[in-house]
């Protein structure tokens, strides 16, 4: 990678493919997000980096790839996922232009993705607190994207994570499987009050917490990217219509005051279950007592939430990296996408 070219960072995921321009100054320059739906083949991965570079027109950089991807049960392991993004994103980039970023053992070429596997799958959430870790010596990092939700302490300058691999990081509540839009209503709640009594909820994929989020008026549309349960729109009304029928009703059943009164208590118990995770990270005694919440991604809403419950101070992500006005709020969404390219950029500057 030369010092005098922009590095554009990319992060793959199952869901939305992410992706930061940063110059030779570190800035991010360019930030986007473009629905990815990997369970469908590679084809829509395909058409979002072609949809990317179109964007980015004819300049000339380098590319710093990190990824989730892998987990798409399109592919019969991570392991052969981990290979065959590597080589999706190579063959669209090409092969010398590109570095895969393989977390605690740092950068490789794509020829030795098979040899890192392990340690480049999943690794995006590393990405993000290796760069908010010397910005930010000591802190809990949080970063609550559409699908799942890191935690990761922050000490003395480094990530602090007990667990690395995905099955670790969920025994250890550093990756909570829950997020924002994706997650569907029964993965949070199983058991709900409503209508003055304590009211079942259906194990169906009928509503999302986008539908909870568009409700209580806390997901911004442009980050309300994936499509619906049902196939259908993203009005109030059609939010509210899905959610009842997770309590076995219809729109007409209840008002519209009180699906959002539903809505704000399913959104509680979210909460409870993040903030469960939080106490878990404090009560290992790295943090100190006044150690600051620091958030990213399109969930960014709850963790000034739960730093407000627990009078901890919120230091936004977008806050703590330099970025053009038009790229500031993405690259917090995007924060792995922008912190893969910061890494590569420091790497290549001080190797």
């Amino acid at each position: 990678m030369n010092d005098f070219l922009p590095t554009l960072g990319w992060d793959v995921g199952g869901a939305h493919l992410k992706a930061v321009l940063v110059g030779a100054d570190g800035s991010a320059l360019q930030a986007f997000q473009r629905p990815c739906p990997l369970w469908r083949g590679l084809e829509p991965l395909e058409r979002a980096i072609v949809s990317v570079m179109s964007a980015l027109g004819e300049t000339r950089m380098s590319h710093a790839v990190t990824m989730t991807g892998e987990l798409a049960d399109i592919f019969p392991s991570r392991d052969d996922g981990v290979m065959q993004l590597a080589q999706c994103m190579t063959a669209r980039l090409g092969s010398n232009e590109v570095k895969l970023y393989a977390g605690r053992k740092g950068f490789i070429v794509p020829s030795a993705a098979g040899t890192h596997a392990a340690d480049i799958a999943s690794a995006n959430w590393h990405a993000s607190a290796a760069f908010l870790a010397m910005q930010v010596e000591n802190g809990l990092f949080i970063d609550i994207g559409s699908t799942t939700a890191d935690l990761i302490p922050l000490h003395h300058g480094k990530p602090a994570a007990r667990g690395y691999t995905d099955a670790a990081r969920l025994r250890f509540d550093e990756l909570v499987y829950t997020g924002v839009v994706r997650t569907p209503v029964m993965a949070v709640a199983q058991r709900i009050p409503f209508g003055g009594e304590w009211q079942g909820v259906a194990a169906e994929h009928f509503a999302t917490m986008a539908d909870v989020y568009r409700l209580t008026e806390d997901l911004p549309e442009s980050y309300d990217m994936a499509e619906t349960a049902d196939g259908a729109g993203k009005t109030p009304e059609d939010s509210a219509r899905r959610l009842a029928r997770m309590v076995g009703r219809d729109l007409a059943d209840a008002t519209m005051g009180q699906w959002r009164g539903l809505a704000n208590t399913i959104k509680s118990q979210q909460m409870s279950l993040l903030q469960s995770a939080t106490e878990r990270a404090f009560s290992r005694g790295m943090l100190d007592d006044d150690a600051p919440l620091l958030g990213a991604g399109v969930g960014r809403f709850l963790i000034r939430e739960l730093a407000c419950r627990s009078g901890r101070e919120y230091l936004d992500a977008s806050a703590l990296l330099s970025a053009t006005p038009e790229a500031a709020d993405w690259a917090g969404v995007c924060l792995p996408a922008f912190a893969v390219a910061w890494l590569a950029r420091e790497a290549e500057c001080h190797p």
